[in-house]
């Protein structure tokens, strides 16, 4: 039975590169990267230059990189770190109602210590309006959290823009950019942003791994007490094997990530689906703004949660949404916040391919549909 993978917004297989480059430490390199001795030096080298690989995906200073467990705790130490640290400020946070569930609760959690949350809504197309953000910004505001690109619809934030509003008014930003960072552009002065989240395993890295950009001068209560690890950012002894993992993914990904093509496929694909199914097929998320492997389309009058098993028989992993909610019947949060009604909503499904999807990959997965 063929087996063709097109959920790699979920989580992506780690890279020939990546595991060659992690091997050593598995075998050899045993040493804590923090003693003193020789069983050190090659650890401490090794996190010295994948902590240096990251931040020039990024075009920001190593020193600025802290390394996390992965996306969520990346996401949490920004949210909550902000909080803590600006309390005396003020105590109220401006996100966005499509947000993924590690912003969101961080959030809720924070609603209980104190904080004001504003939720932001979105467009039809899953986009923020920056002046909804300026509208709800208030004397209080202390931090502003805005992901760069949907992990279900693949739609891309205008998160310069919501930046130039953040630094008008003094206002921290961050951006979780777990499904952007290796697909798109996120040069952190580019986009202008004081905090940025990225989860390993999306970009062909190992699982248990993120970082977070931390922008010089920018004020964060660590989330982890303990030693002074990660310039006494983030307590814990470094995991070496995965921060390498990390780091050499972040390097393959500005060496070729091969995206021009993968969203040329992925174009086709939706051209194919349309000209099959006609009015049937409708696509969620923004035409032109959008991840460049992301199809989030609906089977309009049926159910994607019925449809899935039938593509799975065939050897076919797809997603109806987000990861983190599979096997929910109700419609999806992301798309009920962008008013998709629901008899259409309800037939969803996501491809999101990935750099070693080909053609008749998806020519056969237009047979099975069919």
């Amino acid at each position: 039975m063929k087996h063709i993978y097109l959920d790699h917004n979920a989580s992506t297989p780690m890279a020939p590169e990546v595991v060659n480059a992690m091997e050593p430490f598995l075998h050899q390199h045993f040493g804590n990267p923090s003693a003193g001795h020789w069983a050190a030096s090659p650890a401490r080298e090794a996190v010295d230059k994948a902590r240096a690989q990251v931040a020039s995906l990024l075009a920001c200073r190593p020193t600025e990189i802290v390394f996390t467990s992965g996306g969520s705790e990346a996401n949490n130490q920004a949210i909550k770190g902000t909080f803590y640290a600006g309390r005396a400020r003020g105590n109220h946070i401006i996100t966005s109602v499509i947000e993924h569930p590690a912003v969101i609760q961080p959030c809720r959690f924070l609603e209980n210590q104190g904080a004001q949350i504003s939720l932001v809504p979105v467009d039809g197309r899953g986009r923020v309006d920056p002046e909804d953000i300026r509208r709800a910004i208030t004397p209080q505001t202390i931090l502003i959290s805005i992901m760069h690109a949907n992990n279900e619809t693949g739609s891309i934030q205008p998160i310069a823009e919501i930046a130039k509003i953040a630094k008008e008014h003094k206002i921290s930003f961050h951006t979780d950019a777990a499904q952007s960072v290796g697909k798109i552009p996120t040069r952190v002065d580019d986009l202008g942003v004081d905090l940025l989240s990225v989860a390993g395993h999306k970009l062909y890295g190992p699982k248990g791994i993120g970082a977070l950009y931390i922008r010089s001068g920018t004020e964060l209560e660590p989330l982890i007490h303990g030693a002074g690890h990660e310039s006494g950012r983030r307590a814990g002894t470094e995991n070496v094997l995965l921060d390498v993992g990390l780091g050499a993914a972040c390097a393959l990904a500005q060496k070729n990530s091969n995206y021009e093509n993968i969203q040329a496929l992925r174009d086709r694909f939706f051209s194919a689906l349309q000209e099959k199914f006609g009015k049937q097929i409708v696509l969620n998320g923004h035409l032109g703004e959008r991840l460049p492997n992301t199809l989030n389309v609906s089977f309009v009058g049926r159910k994607g949660y019925e449809l899935l098993p039938i593509l799975e028989q065939a050897g076919i992993a797809a997603s109806t949404g987000s990861a983190c909610h599979a096997g929910a019947v109700s419609l999806s949060p992301v798309l009920q916040a962008m008013g998709i009604p629901e008899e259409t909503g309800i037939g969803t499904i996501r491809f999101s391919l990935g750099r070693n999807t080909v053609w008749e990959d998806l020519q056969y997965v237009l047979e099975i549909l069919s």
